[in-house]
């Protein structure tokens, strides 16, 4: 007798694939694996933080001896460590805000026009960023010695755009290469001349890549140390003063500095980040 299967009969379902043992254990691996390096990679910046809180009684802050806020309270004490930060903050946004206009027009140049010499000028911008700071620094202090320039505080800002910008430039093309080209011809199909289009559509729409370019600019700069010791002359940025302090005891004012501008990076970061996904939604 054959049996026939009714329309009201409950389908069976295929019971799930079992998952191989060893892809759990890929599962589990990978994500240990990635946090313990986050782990490696965070632990200089925890110990530099923490530091900043440590009650040293002598002039190296190497041992940990107590917990103290003193050294936030007595933040410019050192006049010569003050001055530097001076210096450091003053360069970079001087040499931020110049880097982001010439690497705005520049990154919108490559990005969508062509012109006659442009493999060339990528070229130059690529090696501008993968070329070591050594070069660039030994480069930039023979120029200012064969043009008997004074090297100080303009050869600083000079050298900090000319390694900066290149880089402001290759974000800023990246997001001019992403942009939709029918939303500036339809402003000005509907009366819009150029440069109102370029003021209300192209730079809000370019708005994220020239801030974080601008954001890569200030940090090449705040922290840089090779380029800055070929050109500085006898101007002091933040980290030449560190690595002069480290010969007689680094103080732990530097360790506070140090944690307040890496909150102050990371909260533009969060404050970057939050604004992309705000324009994007």
């Amino acid at each position: 007798m054959t049996t026939v299967a009714t329309r009201d009969a409950p389908a069976e379902v295929a019971p799930a694939p079992a998952v191989p043992a060893r892809r759990r254990w890929t599962r589990l691996i990978l994500p240990v694996y990635t946090w313990l390096m986050i782990l490696y990679l965070s632990l200089p910046i925890l110990v530099m933080i923490a530091f900043g809180f440590n009650d040293t009684k002598g002039r190296l802050n190497l041992r940990w001896q107590g917990v103290t806020l003193n050294w936030y309270r007595n933040l410019f004490d050192n006049p010569g460590l003050t001055a530097a930060l001076r210096n450091s903050l003053t360069i970079a946004v001087i040499s931020t805000i110049v880097t982001t206009v010439l690497g705005t027009m520049v990154g919108i140049a490559l990005g969508r026009y062509r012109f006659r010499g442009k493999g060339l000028y990528d070229l130059v911008i690529f090696s501008a960023i993968s070329a070591p700071e050594l070069v660039l620094g030994a480069s930039l202090l023979s120029l200012f010695i064969t043009a008997q320039f004074a090297r100080g505080f303009v050869t600083i800002i000079i050298a900090h755009i000319a390694f900066s910008l290149a880089f402001v430039a290759v974000t800023v093309r990246a997001r001019v290469l992403g942009l939709d080209p029918t939303l500036e011809e339809a402003a000005q199909d509907l009366g819009a001349d150029p440069w109102i289009t370029f003021r209300k559509i192209t730079l809000l729409l370019l708005a994220l890549g020239i801030v974080a370019g601008a954001l890569l600019a200030f940090a090449l700069s705040i922290d840089d140390y090779v380029v800055t010791s070929f050109v500085s002359g006898q101007v002091e940025t933040f980290p030449l003063w560190v690595f002069g302090a480290t010969r007689i005891g680094v103080p732990p004012q530097v360790n506070v500095m140090g944690t307040l501008i890496f909150l102050g990076g990371v909260g533009i970061a969060v404050g970057n980040a939050l604004l992309a996904r705000r324009q994007r939604g």
